[in-house]
C-alpha cells in the first residue's frame, strides 16, 4: 500500500475514528465544534458521509480525519501521517523506511520520562485539561517558579491561581531536544503558550505555542462585556492588564494580527472600548495601524482607539507591570473613566428624547403658530374642510385617468400663487408649456363668461399652443388671449415648474426645494404630478417598495422644511369603477398611511345608489355615467366632479365632500 491509498483509507475511517472520541457520527445529530477555537455551547457540528469530513455550521470548520488527529494530537506534515497510520494499522511499504513502532510494554511497565517530559501535542483534549491541572498544581508546589513570575514578571498568586498558570520543570516540546524549565499559560481549553523561565535565554528559546497551534488569549469578556478591552501582544503582557484590573486580548505574536481583526469582522464587538496597545516598538507601532486599517469603521457601539507610548517608555504591559504597577493602574482607571465619560455622555443625550426636554421648543411652537403660514386654496368650501387651506404636510389627492386631478390641483397652485405664495411645480408628465396653456385656458373662459356672459370666445389648451390657428382668431378672441395672458403673467413670478419624464426623483425634488428656501428665503408650497412616475429610489426595489420610500420622503421633507407638499396620484384600475375609499389608494403604495390629508376625486353619482339591484346594474350604470361625463369634457361643456377628504389630519372635517364642475370656477 502507498501513502496515496492509505490517504483514502485514512479519510474513510472518519465514522470509526468519531466514535473513539466518544461522538455519535449520525448525520442528522449535531455535536460540539472540534475547533478549539470555536466555544460552541450549541452544538452545530455535523458528520458529512457523501463528503467524509465534519462541518461546523456556525464557524464554518470543515475537516476530515486527518485534520483532526493533526488538531487532537498537535502534528502536521510527516509526522501526521505516522501517527495516523498507526491509530488505524496501517503498514506503508514506502515514505516511512526509517519508522519502527515502540516496542510492546509489559504489564504494568511505565515509561518515566514520558510521565515527567510535557509532551501535550501528543494528547487528545480531554487529556490537555487534566496535563494543565498537573501543571497548576507543580506551579504552586514550586517555590524558584512563583518567585520567578513575582519577581521577574510581576505576576503574583492571586493571578496564577485565576487564570491557572502552569509549571514544567523538564519541558521539551519543540525545544530542539532541549529542557526547559517553563511556565504554562493556558490560552484556551486546549491549548497553551510556554515561557522559559531562564532569563539569559536567546530570543529563539523564549516561547514555544501549542505544537501547530497559535490562538488569541481570550480573557472572559473580552469581547462581550461592559469593560474597555486592552488588545496586547504577549500573554504576560493580558496577565499584567488583568493584575492591574482590566481586560485583555492577546494576539500571542503581532504576526496574529489578522486573527483578531477576522475574529471581530465575523463576529462583531459589543464592548464600549477597543484600545490597541502593542508592544512599544516599531513592529507594536506598525501592527498597530494594521488592526486600525483593517477594522475600519466597525459599527456597533465599540470605539477603537490607539494610545502611543501607553506604557510610559516601558516596552510592553509587563515591563511596566514589574517597574511601575501603580502606573498601569492608572492606564486601566483612564480608559474606565472613557467609558464611564461615553456611557454618561449617551444618557444625557438618550435623556433629551423624553418629553421634558421638547417642552421648550413645544411652547415655541404655539408661540410661533399664532402667525403660522396656512395657504388657502381659493376654493372657499375646501379651505372651510381644511381649516383655512394648506398647512405644512403631505396632501395626497387621488383620482381616476382623465378625470381632471391635475386641473384641479394646477388650479389651486395658481390661486396660491396669486396670493402673492411661491409654488414649486414637478411636472413628470406634461411639458411646462402644457401646464402654462392649461392655466391660460382657464382664465379664458373665467374672463369670456364675466366680459360676455358666455364661454363661446374661450379657448381650450390645443388651441392656446397651435399657433397656425391664431390667424383664424377674431379680435376679441385675441384681446382674450392677450388679457388672460397678462393675468397668467401678474403671479408668474410665484410659479416654478420643473418638468421631466422619469427622472426627477425625490432627492432632486428635496435638493430643488431647499435651494428655493436658501436663495429667496421663501418655504414655497410644493405639487408632484405625478407620485406613480417618480424616479425610482432604488432601481433594484420593487415599484411598491419605491412608491412607499417615495411618499415617506416627501412626508419627511414636509416636516423638515415646514411646508406643504400636494402629490397627485393615479387610482388603481381595480377601483374604477367603485366609489371613491381609502382601498382606492391601496396599489398606491403607502399614502393611506403616511398622508396628512388624503384626498379622492370622482364623477358626481358614483356613489352606490338605492336603485343599483347588484353589482351588475351598478357597473352598467357608473360605465354610462363615465362615458357621458367623457363626452361632456369633449364637447367642452363642465362635468360635475366630487372631492371627497377621507383622511384630514391638519383638520376636524374627515370624512367631509363637496361638488363643483370640472372648469373650477366655484
Amino acid at each position: 500500500m502507498d501513502r496515496e491509498q492509505a490517504k483514502e483509507i485514512i479519510k474513510d475511517r472518519l465514522e470509526d475514528y468519531l466514535r473513539s472520541k466518544g461522538i455519535d457520527p449520525n448525520p442528522r445529530k449535531s455535536f460540539r465544534c472540534l475547533n478549539p477555537e470555536h466555544e460552541d455551547n450549541n452544538p452545530s457540528m455535523r458528520f458529512d458521509p457523501r463528503r467524509k469530513k465534519v462541518h461546523c455550521f456556525s464557524c464554518g470548520a470543515d475537516y476530515d480525519t486527518l485534520d483532526l488527529i493533526g488538531i487532537d494530537y498537535g502534528l502536521q506534515g510527516n509526522d501526521l501521517f505516522l501517527k495516523a497510520y498507526d491509530i488505524f494499522n496501517l503498514s506503508i511499504d514506502s515514505h516511512r523506511p526509517d519508522y519502527q513502532k515502540p516496542p510492546v510494554r509489559k504489564s504494568g511497565q511505565r515509561n518515566q520520562k514520558r510521565e515527567q517530559t510535557m509532551e501535550a501535542g501528543n494528547k487528545k483534549p480531554q487529556d490537555l485539561m487534566e496535563f494543565f491541572q498537573r501543571a497548576h498544581d507543580k506551579l504552586m508546589r514550586s517555590p524558584a517558579a512563583l518567585e520567578y513570575l513575582h519577581s521577574v514578571r510581576g505576576i503574583d498568586e492571586e493571578t496564577v491561581r485565576r487564570f491557572r498558570l502552569g509549571y514544567e520543570e523538564n519541558f521539551r516540546e519543540g525545544t530542539g531536544g532541549s529542557s526547559w524549565k517553563a511556565i504554562i499559560i493556558p490560552t484556551s481549553k486546549y491549548t497553551y503558550t510556554a515561557r522559559n523561565t531562564d532569563t539569559a535565554a536567546d530570543k529563539k528559546n523564549r516561547v514555544r505555542k501549542s505544537p501547530g497551534r497559535s490562538v488569541l488569549m481570550k480573557m472572559p469578556g473580552a469581547l462581550t462585556g461592559d469593560n474597555p478591552v486592552f488588545v496586547v501582544e504577549g500573554e504576560l503582557d493580558a496577565l499584567s492588564i488583568a493584575q492591574a484590573g482590566g481586560v485583555a486580548v492577546a494576539l500571542g505574536s503581532a504576526s496574529n494580527y489578522r486573527k483578531f481583526v477576522d475574529l471581530i469582522k465575523k463576529n462583531g464587538v459589543n464592548v464600549p472600548l477597543i484600545i490597541i496597545a502593542l508592544d512599544n516598538d516599531d513592529e507594536g507601532k506598525a501592527t498597530t495601524k494594521k488592526i486600525i486599517d483593517g477594522l475600519g469603521d466597525i459599527g456597533g457601539k465599540s470605539k477603537i482607539i490607539e494610545v502611543p507610548d501607553a506604557y510610559s517608555g516601558c516596552k510592553d504591559a509587563n515591563e511596566l507591570l514589574v517597574k511601575d504597577p501603580d502606573q498601569l493602574r492608572s492606564l486601566i482607571n483612564q480608559a474606565d473613566m472613557m467609558v464611564a465619560e461615553e456611557k454618561e455622555a449617551e444618557k444625557r443625550e438618550y435623556l433629551k428624547t423624553s418629553v421634558a426636554d421638547h417642552m421648550d421648543d413645544f411652547r415655541k411652537r404655539i408661540r410661533d403658530s399664532a402667525a403660522a403660514a396656512f395657504y388657502p386654496t381659493g376654493f372657499p368650501s375646501l379651505d372651510d374642510i381644511l381649516d383655512g387651506g394648506l398647512y405644512a404636510g403631505l396632501y395626497i389627492i387621488g383620482a381616476i385617468s382623465s378625470l381632471g386631478k391635475t386641473t384641479f390641483c394646477l388650479q389651486v397652485c395658481d390661486q396660491i400663487a396669486a396670493a402673492g405664495q411661491d409654488v414649486l411645480i414637478f411636472s413628470l408628465e406634461m411639458a411646462r408649456d402644457e401646464l402654462i396653456a392649461k392655466s391660460i385656458s382657464r382664465i379664458t373662459y373665467n374672463t369670456a363668461l364675466y366680459n360676455f356672459g358666455t364661454s363661446a370666445a374661450a379657448k381650450t389648451t390645443r388651441g392656446i399652443m397651435t399657433g397656425s390657428r391664431w390667424q383664424n382668431y377674431g379680435k376679441d378672441e385675441l384681446e382674450l388671449l392677450d388679457v388672460s395672458m397678462d393675468e397668467y403673467s401678474g403671479y408668474a413670478g410665484h410659479l416654478f415648474i420643473y418638468e421631466g419624464v422619469g427622472n426627477i426623483g425625490v432627492r432632486q425634488i428635496r435638493e430643488i426645494v431647499e435651494r428655493h428656501i436658501r436663495v429667496t428665503g421663501v418655504r414655497p408650497v410644493v405639487m408632484i404630478d405625478y407620485l406613480q412616475i417618480i424616479a425610482p429610489y432604488d432601481p433594484r426595489a420593487t415599484d411598491k417598495q419605491n412608491m412607499d420610500k417615495a411618499v415617506l420622503e416627501l412626508k419627511r421633507l414636509s416636516r423638515d422644511d415646514n411646508i406643504p407638499i400636494i402629490g397627485i396620484s393615479s387610482f388603481n384600475r381595480e377601483n374604477y369603477m367603485n366609489p371613491v375609499s381609502m382601498s382606492s389608494f391601496k396599489e398606491s403604495g403607502a399614502v393611506e398611511y403616511s398622508s396628512d390629508v388624503l384626498i379622492g376625486l370622482q364623477y358626481a353619482g358614483m356613489d352606490y345608489q338605492k336603485e343599483d339591484k347588484n353589482d351588475k346594474d351598478r357597473v352598467k350604470r357608473i360605465r354610462e355615467l363615465i362615458d357621458n361625463n367623457i363626452s361632456l369634457g369633449k364637447a367642452g361643456r363642465p362635468q360635475k366632479i366630487q372631492l371627497k377628504v377621507l383622511k384630514n389630519r391638519n383638520g376636524s372635517k374627515g370624512g367631509a365632500f363637496l361638488e363643483y364642475v370640472s372648469m373650477f370656477n366655484c
